[in-house]
């Protein structure tokens, strides 16, 4: 099984690099009052992928984050449930009719 993921990682990286060999041209990308970056095509869609992979980490950081401190308010509420409730009364056997 390692093998095979090891084959299917080095064909992967072969066509990726085979992408990048073939899209060299340069291209321009044109900002907001006359700013202008001029790369090759597949330096500017790796910063296209690695700011969309960043902007989908921080999305689920904060959201992590936001379901943790949710889970710790939840277990607050929990325990103070737990302290106030009063232990029940001991159940008794049921007298001998003889």
């Amino acid at each position: 099984m390692q093998y095979l993921m090891w084959i299917v990682k080095g064909a992967l990286f072969v066509l990726i690099l085979s992408f990048a060999i073939v899209n060299t041209d340069p291209v321009t990308v044109r900002y907001y009052l006359g700013y202008r970056w001029e790369a090759p095509l597949v330096v500017v869609l790796l910063v296209a992928v690695c700011a969309g992979a960043l902007a989908g980490l921080l999305v689920g950081l904060f959201q992590t984050l936001r379901l943790r401190r949710q889970i710790s308010v939840l277990k607050r509420e929990l325990d103070a449930a737990r302290s106030v409730q009063q232990p029940a009364a001991p159940v008794l056997p049921p007298p001998d009719l003889l």
